[in-house]
């Protein structure tokens, strides 16, 4: 079996700061959740989850389990030190070294923040409603520092010529910030083409953040890549990650 394929974040990380997501490929799992599925509760066997896991932890190198969540589309954050069990969260926090955060997409767009003193780390799930919400927003509130000293990177998600919306979520977003309209385009059957990682673009700016990279790779195109939701339904999930290595671990 091959190991598990993983995409390095690519955005000046600070000294010790380790970002990426992972790819599909080299994981145990088989049918719809092929191959590296690493959610627990998605109805893949639990078994192949755990082993997924762990090829994560060692193709990685992560420095310990990453502190999984319950996402539930919202804006709540937890800091990784009290995060025990899988809490109701859509976004972590973490100060300590080699604690990792992560979170699990297909197709909703992961966010990785570090300050530039690689001090402070986190992650996101933002789909268009955690966007809409103030996931993002909440996530810079809890990292402390001025926005200008957050680098950001944002991952894999659906792109905009895939991401079909009704107009429910256009103005969900235009009744929170007109300038929102501009990252909607009609389609010939009147419904919206969203531009996910456009609206997460604009509401960092917005908050201050100017230091934003990635966001070019689509989910639902790049099926040899990436799980997506929105092109096989029932299906795996990617883990988005980010740590800080501590001495022990060279930094």
């Amino acid at each position: 079996m091959n190991a598990p394929e993983w995409m390095r974040a690519d955005w000046p990380a600070p000294p010790g700061v380790i970002a990426g997501t992972t790819l599909r490929q080299g994981g145990v799992s088989g049918g719809r959740y092929a191959s590296l599925n690493l959610a627990a509760h998605v109805g893949d066997d639990p078994g192949a989850v755990e082993v997924n896991r762990e090829r994560l932890r060692n193709a990685c190198g992560l420095p310990a389990e990453p502190r999984w969540l319950t996402q539930v589309h919202g804006a709540a954050v937890v800091p990784a030190k009290s995060a025990a069990g899988l809490p109701e969260a859509d976004a972590i926090v973490a100060t300590q070294p080699e604690a990792v955060c992560a979170i699990l997409t297909a197709d909703c767009l992961p966010v990785v923040f570090a300050t530039s003193d690689g001090e402070q780390i986190a992650a996101a799930h933002a789909g268009w409603r955690g966007i809409c919400a103030g996931v993002l927003e909440a996530t810079l509130a809890a990292i402390g520092a001025a926005p200008s000293a957050v680098l950001v990177w944002l991952g894999p998600a659906i792109s905009q010529e895939a991401f079909e919306v009704g107009k429910d979520v256009r103005e969900a977003f235009l009744a929170r910030d007109e300038d929102a309209a501009p990252l909607f385009e009609r389609n010939p059957g009147g419904r919206w083409q969203a531009d996910l990682a456009g609206l997460a673009r604009l509401r960092l700016r917005k908050a201050g953040v100017s230091q934003i990279y990635g966001g070019g790779r689509c989910t639902f195109r790049e099926a040899g890549s990436f799980f997506s939701y929105r092109r096989d339904g029932q299906c795996g999930r990617m883990a988005t990650f980010i740590f800080r290595r501590g001495s022990r671990s060279g930094a």
